[in-house]
């Protein structure tokens, strides 16, 4: 198994040299730099899990939030959880939350088809991509109160950001038209 790197180099913005970086990764920074959005970046290898990120989130000095792709047992409603990385996920605490039958983790078909990511990059700058609003925003209280920056992906998960919460609140979500539920977890 390949030991977990990363790059001891904390970037402002993006990468000088975009080669061998995914579209995806690059039109999220288009997008943010669009949006005057200053972010702190930190390359690393690929990170699949929470405990990948433990790391990550101590050199970049924030907690790395959890994003969870969720689905109904029918497959026909979508959500993206963000949720402090510290936190248990119960799936039946939030279902009732929401109103919504058991959810369970959706296919990594619906992920590229809705979110235009994969499986461990799951990110809430994966909803950029959302333009038909097929996946519900949920945030978990804690990530909104007390928490001046959040960490996430740029819809890969070779890369992690540091972004002010107050602009993806503000500036991020109502550029792309994406509503979201605060909840209670």
């Amino acid at each position: 198994m390949k030991e977990f790197y990363i790059d001891p180099t904390l970037y402002t913005g993006r990468p000088a040299n975009v080669s061998g970086r995914l579209p995806r990764e690059i039109r999220t920074y288009d997008l943010l730099d669009q949006l005057g959005i200053s972010y702190v970046r930190l390359d690393h290898t690929a990170a699949y899990t929470i405990e990948d990120c433990h790391g990550i989130d101590q050199k970049l000095g924030i907690e790395i939030c959890k994003n969870l792709f969720l689905c109904n047992a029918q497959n026909t409603a979508f959500y993206l959880l963000m949720m402090l990385g510290t936190k248990k996920f119960r799936t039946a605490v939030l279902s009732k939350e929401i109103g919504s039958a058991r959810l369970s983790f959706a296919s990594s078909d619906y992920m590229e088809e809705y979110l235009d990511i994969t499986p461990g990059s799951v990110s809430i700058l994966g909803l950029m991509n959302d333009k038909d609003l097929h996946v519900r925003l949920l945030i978990d209280e804690d990530v909104i109160n007390g928490h001046e920056y959040i960490g996430c992906h740029p819809c890969v998960n070779t890369s992690s950001l540091r972004i002010r919460t107050k602009d993806i609140l503000e500036k991020f979500l109502p550029y792309i038209r994406h509503p979201y539920t605060v909840v209670t977890l």
